[in-house]
């Protein structure tokens, strides 16, 4: 129907500007010109895919593309080049071959809702309806879940999810309705039933599909209702597509057992057939109660504890005003950093025991700023200096407190080329180096914007830190309660948050606040950015931009996740998360009685093997056997298999929390040691992929 031109789609995508590794509000063109294209240095290896993308005949397209991932199998291309093979298999009809090179494609990136809508219809084709019913149902998850691909023109985008949502209710309606003809009594009742809700559904978003028309009539058939039946294959009639024919046999078979109590001639009755579809339910939110505030040193009342494990957190910590006694980083004025051609670029000095930065402008002059704020104070401490229009500008460099080391953080992080990474530029206006629009949505509590534009200048902000309204929600009317002695626990509106009480999504949402690399935060139409007056919580749900649109750098070729800043992103791939309805507080307390000695708020520091038994209790008795290892020892650990230690947090590694993933040989084995890291492989270093196949092969038997 209208699958090529979500594959037209697709194509350009590779072709199209991606974003910096970056939180902004928004990302200004002059940054945003970095494609897939720069990090592929073969000039024949591009060619070929531009061959490939420019040939309009699906069997030369598939030809071509098979021939790319023979000469280039370890390509940052194939993701694309399998969608390319599964959708020219789909136009030559070889459906097998699609669900191969699709599920090819959904390995390296899970969460295409454009290929997975599609791969769901062939199984469905297929009859693989259990295999169907589950791509259908993540497409839809992620349909939910992410904002438009950036190839895809904003006007024309809604149309898309329209269509998108009626192919995945499609599906879903087609595997309902198998299982409903295949079944007896009150099975087949309730299965033909949800085929009905669900073929409903797929006709409020593309009412006019004649596959879903046709399909809904056979089931009313197969119902018993026939007078609805008619009216689905009447409108399948009026589509004039190749059902048309198909459906007016139904009707006339239809109009011959009814007549005479019809009491009209076939094309009288059949014009008189009106098919209403139902509304669809989804409607503006129910309004909330005006938020009220309170501050998180209300809470140190009643909550003195967890207050004061807050404020030793780097949550507590993420902005302060200037003061000597926080700064971390290293102000002798020992270090000059220099730039590409070794010229001095930046000094970091005191002076009178105030802390600058000293960088080059125009002409050769040198510019002095003053430290204004410091961010952070766990891993690394950043430093910021206020402007007088307003803006708070973070500079490049930033002091590690690991590695104890000054960083260019921004060159470390970004694509080649990064106007924040050069220090010449500082003094510009770098809305990707402005703390009010890049940094803040995730490092204050309750910030807004007063202008419709989002000027650095116009914004206020209740806390420079993750507050404890942050999590647990607008608390003023509560604390008003309890100082007044009343009994409940919580307001009336249902805040503070009990975190015991909602479920894993709802958990993992508020989380994604602050942890959701790819969130799209813009401002709500009163400002609010990360906090809602107007939505169905205090919390905003964001929807996050396609990861196609993110440069490759943030990934490695194997599709995961590379850098740690994507850790919410990492851990709903899991099926901890979408199976096992595992959240954050699974593992981690953002209370915890010892944050200095415990920086990640780990809730099983001592034994974190804790973590997966509390659930995978089974394997507690047999942890050796399932480990493969002796117990007690480093690969015996669970998270040193399923949480190994491959994203880059700027000058070390943290833990994957794609946690269910499995050490995989292939994969190392197509694109090394760099493009996919292999748990076995960091600790067996002397070892290749060649033994660690034997190895896991060997296991298997």
């Amino acid at each position: 129907m209208w699958r090529c031109a979500l594959v037209s789609l697709m194509l350009v995508s590779a072709l199209m500007p991606a974003q910096e590794i970056d939180t902004a509000l928004s990302t200004p063109a002059a940054d945003r010109t970095i494609t897939i294209f720069d990090q592929i240095g073969d000039r024949a290896e591009r060619s070929a895919f531009q061959r490939i993308s420019k040939n309009s005949s699906p069997a030369k397209r598939r030809d071509l593309a098979l021939a790319f991932v023979n000469r280039y199998p370890a390509s940052w291309l194939l993701t694309e080049v399998y969608e390319i093979i599964a959708g020219a298999s789909i136009d030559l009809n070889d459906l097998n071959a699609a669900v191969d090179y699709g599920v090819r494609s959904l390995r390296l990136w899970p969460e295409n809702m454009l290929l997975l809508a599609q791969i769901a219809g062939v199984k469905a084709t297929l009859q693989q309806y259990d295999s169907a019913e589950d791509t259908a149902n993540r497409a839809l998850w992620c349909l939910d879940r992410f904002d438009r691909p950036g190839s895809v023109p904003p006007g024309k985008w809604p149309t898309i999810q329209r269509k998108l949502r009626a192919s995945i209710y499609f599906v879903l309606g087609r595997v309902a309705a198998s299982r409903g003809l295949s079944a007896a009594g009150e099975q087949r009742s309730q299965d033909l039933d949800q085929a009905t809700q669900l073929l409903t559904k797929a006709l409020q978003f593309d009412s006019g599909d004649e596959e879903t028309l046709y399909l809904a009539g056979l089931v009313a058939v197969a119902s018993s209702s026939a007078g609805r039946a008619a009216e689905y294959f009447a409108e399948t009639s009026r589509a004039h597509g190749a059902l048309e024919a198909s459906a007016m046999k139904q009707l006339q078979a239809i109009y011959r057992a009814a007549n005479p109590s019809i009491g009209a001639s076939f094309d009288g009755w059949v014009g008189s057939l009106k098919l209403r579809v139902p509304k669809s339910e989804a409607g503006e939110p129910s309004p909330r109660p005006a938020a009220q505030y309170a501050g998180s040193e209300a809470c140190a009342g009643c909550h003195e504890r967890e207050y004061q494990s807050w404020k030793q957190t780097g949550m507590a910590r993420m902005l302060r005003p200037y003061r000597p006694e926080i700064v971390s980083g290293d102000f002798s004025g020992s270090l000059v950093f220099t730039d590409s051609r070794g010229a001095p670029a930046v000094r970091i000095f005191t002076d009178h025991g105030r802390h600058f930065f000293s960088m080059p402008i125009a002409d050769g002059a040198w510019a002095r700023y003053p430290v204004d704020y410091v961010i952070g104070s766990k891993w690394q401490q950043a430093y910021a200096t206020r402007f007088p229009d307003g803006r708070i500008q973070v500079f490049p460099i930033q002091y590690n407190l690991r590695s104890r080391e000054w960083v260019n953080y921004w060159k470390t992080i970004d694509p080649p080329g990064s106007s924040r990474a050069d220090v010449h530029r500082f003094s510009e206006e770098l809305g990707t180096a402005t703390y009010q629009t890049n940094c803040a949505p995730c490092h204050t509590s309750q910030l807004r914007f007063k202008d419709a534009g989002a000027q650095p200048g116009s914004a206020s902000f209740a806390e420079g830190g993750v507050n404890c309204e942050m999590c647990h929600g607008p608390s003023a009317r509560h604390v008003a309660a309890m100082r007044a002695g009343a009994q409940e626990v919580a307001s009336s509106a249902g805040q503070p948050v009990n975190f015991r009480r909602i479920t894993a999504p709802e958990s993992v949402a508020i989380c994604s606040q602050c942890h959701l690399q790819s969130g799209v935060r813009t401002p709500e139409k009163d400002g609010a950015v990360n906090y809602s007056d107007a939505g169905p919580a205090f919390y905003r749900v964001s929807v996050s931009r396609p990861y196609v649109d993110f440069s490759r750098q943030a990934f490695y070729k194997d599709g995961r996740f590379r850098v740690t800043t994507f850790i919410v992103e990492s851990f709903v791939r899991s099926a901890c998360f979408r199976k096992g309805a595992a959240r954050c507080e699974s593992c981690h307390d953002p209370h915890s009685p010892n944050p200095e000695e415990n920086p990640v708020s780990l809730k099983f520091a001592k034994d974190s093997d804790e973590m997966c038994l509390q659930c995978h209790a089974t394997i507690r008795a047999k942890a050796a056997q399932h480990a493969r290892h002796a117990a007690g020892s480093e690969g015996s650990r669970c998270v040193s298999c399923h949480m190994p230690r491959i994203m880059e947090a700027v000058l070390f590694s943290a833990r994957s929390h794609q946690i269910d993933d499995v050490p995989s040989a292939d994969m190392t084995a197509r694109f090394g040691r760099q493009g996919s890291p292999n748990a076995c492989l960091l600790c067996h270093r002397d070892k290749d992929a060649g033994w660690l196949i034997g190895q896991l092969a060997g296991w298997r038997r």
